[in-house]
């Protein structure tokens, strides 16, 4: 999403959703624009989604101290940052391991490079592909699942018309935000996903924003607006 198209999407919510609008102050539009500009537009998917991988489900101390270890398994030159998808392929499982990854992220990690190596996954092709078409690549890979292919198109590539159905802080916040009555059954995905796509509707092509709208109202910080 460049600049412009930031522009057009704050004009879009506030013609459409005026009750969302309210949160679009000065404030929440200079910080969209300042996660938009942290991100690299995509420059190095593979050491996006590598780093997704290592930070799942992990708090960002230990997460980061564990990032650091994986890097220092690899002899790279000054002017690389990141380990290629070969160089990664090169390592063991139990090398991999002993910057501290759990087995099953090895295995993923090693996966994803596999992907990368092979052609299955074709990042010089992203800017002319599909959401739809970018998140089939990445989901054939273990360990990446939709929400972490959602977060990509967002936060990586800038994709301006993004809504994570499975992210919880989203479902909330569209079922608050909307003023939907809470089910009796706790358990029960809600709003599911028809629900939540025909509620943002009004978003549309803009949902990114309208999603980061709602962490923002929710308070809860989320990659690429801490990092």
């Amino acid at each position: 999403m460049t600049k412009d198209h930031l522009k057009q999407a704050v004009e879009h919510i506030k013609k459409y959703d005026p009750k969302l609008a309210i949160h679009l102050d000065n404030a929440a539009i200079e910080a969209f624009q300042k996660r938009l500009q942290k991100s690299d537009g995509g420059s190095n998917p593979f050491k996006s989604l590598t780093s997704a991988i290592i930070y799942q489900q992990i708090h960002g101390k230990a997460a980061s101290a564990i990032y650091a270890r994986f890097l220092k398994l690899f002899d790279l030159p000054n002017q690389q940052l990141f380990p290629t998808p070969a160089q990664v392929l090169d390592k063991s499982i139990d090398e991999l391991r002993s910057a501290g990854l759990s087995a099953r992220k090895a295995e993923y990690i090693q996966s994803l490079a596999l992907h990368f190596e092979n052609g299955s996954i074709t990042p010089e092709k992203f800017h002319e592909m599909s959401d739809i078409e970018i998140s089939t690549q990445l989901c054939a890979v273990k360990g990446i699942g939709q929400w972490t292919v959602d977060m990509f198109l967002m936060m990586d590539l800038n994709h301006p018309d993004v809504l994570p159905l499975g992210d919880l802080a989203v479902r909330r916040g569209v079922a608050k935000h909307f003023g939907l009555k809470l089910p009796s059954d706790k358990k029960k995905i809600f709003p599911d996903a028809v629900e939540m796509t025909r509620l943002t509707e009004i978003w549309r092509p803009y949902r990114s924003l309208g999603s980061w709208l709602m962490w923002r109202i929710s308070n809860i910080a989320v990659t690429g607006d801490t990092q």
